[in-house]
């Protein structure tokens, strides 16, 4: 399942790229996650706790650097890990991209999503719903910590995420999935060209 998105930070580009070569430091900015362990040059071990309402799901696993690309701004992330309870597994390749805007810099994800076993039953609506808040969520906490780092001041005490919280990232993700549906049923049928 491939998710993009676009995060824009009021921080320079180089500022932003920088952050960005902190691979725990980005980690820390989505709930739930976190790299325990620098297994070997840009390789990471760690866990990923993910709660939304009755879904409970708390992966092991490992995150790689494939490719950092300084001229073009731009970094890839294998990562994959197995539910610590064996109901699953989980394989994420992201790709983030920089570019300079006017209010600061733009980044570019994408995120490219296999899931199997129990964690792939939830549906395709409600896992990129789900991703979708965490994204939001890592995007406001990347902005603090750059915030932060920006001031002077340590990060990880003025940024540190929030666990993924069930209720909030449940809430909103059924948002999203009503509006999904709203849209679907009650906007106007628009024809498509038959192509004669």
């Amino acid at each position: 399942m491939l998710i993009t998105n676009k995060i824009e930070v009021p921080q320079p580009l180089e500022a932003v790229w920088e952050f960005f070569g902190d691979i725990p430091q980005v980690a820390a900015c989505l709930p739930g996650a976190n790299l325990t362990e620098e297994v070997g040059p840009d390789h990471y071990a760690g866990d990923v706790l993910i709660k939304a309402g009755p879904v409970k799901l708390e992966f092991a696993g490992a995150a790689l650097i494939k490719e950092r690309d300084e001229a073009n701004k731009r970094i890839i992330v294998d990562a994959s890990g197995a539910d610590k309870k064996g109901r699953g597994n989980a394989a994420l390749a992201l790709q983030a991209g920089l570019k300079p805007i006017a209010k600061g810099t733009q980044v570019d994800i994408s995120l490219d999503l296999a899931l199997s076993g129990a964690a792939a039953q939830y549906g395709r609506g409600l896992v990129a719903d789900v991703t979708a808040v965490l994204l939001q969520e890592f995007s406001t906490n990347m902005t603090s910590r750059l915030d932060a780092k920006a001031k002077g001041l340590d990060p990880d005490k003025v940024g540190a995420a929030k666990p993924a919280s069930g209720i909030s990232i449940a809430l909103r993700a059924a948002r999203m999935a009503l509006a999904r549906v709203f849209r679907r049923f009650f906007l106007p049928y628009q024809p498509q060209p038959t192509g004669r």
